[in-house]
């Protein structure tokens, strides 16, 4: 089973830069923050030992900020609804809206852009360690 712990944050949180999700492998999941939500669609063992595979819904609430953070493994990511920058360390900055898609690099920080007037969901996929948290503040 996966626990989640979510730590969201408004927009006036995100200029400390402090907000990320963390999901391990074992434990119960706790109540998701507000302004942040997870929901696990899938989830298997593999492409190699001791990783994991995530598809999983994300939705961020109109004016909420995903602060900086890291994954231990590659997330893929496709735009439902909204639109939001995606600054990526080592990289320009991307607007993306829905229909596009995106992938962060392993261990790279990342984060929303701006806060977005509207909600903004999307489907990622994690490929990442089993034993290492989802995501790490960065």
């Amino acid at each position: 089973m996966i626990s989640r712990r979510i730590f969201a944050s408004c927009a006036i949180c995100a200029v400390t830069g402090f907000a990320a999700t963390e999901v391990s492998a074992q434990g119960a999941p706790p109540a998701a923050a507000t302004g942040i939500t997870r929901k696990v669609l899938s989830q298997t063992d593999g492409p190699a030992p001791g990783y994991v595979t995530i598809i999983a819904e994300v939705e961020i609430a109109p004016g909420v900020v995903a602060g900086r953070h890291t994954h231990p493994g590659i997330e893929t990511g496709y735009v439902l609804e909204g639109s939001f920058d995606l600054p990526i360390a080592g990289r320009p900055t991307v607007t993306l809206k829905p229909g596009d898609a995106f992938q962060v690099p392993p261990e790279t920080a990342h984060a929303g852009g701006p806060a977005s007037p509207s909600k903004i969901r999307l489907i990622s996929t994690f490929v990442v360690e089993k034993a290492k948290p989802l995501a790490t503040p960065a």
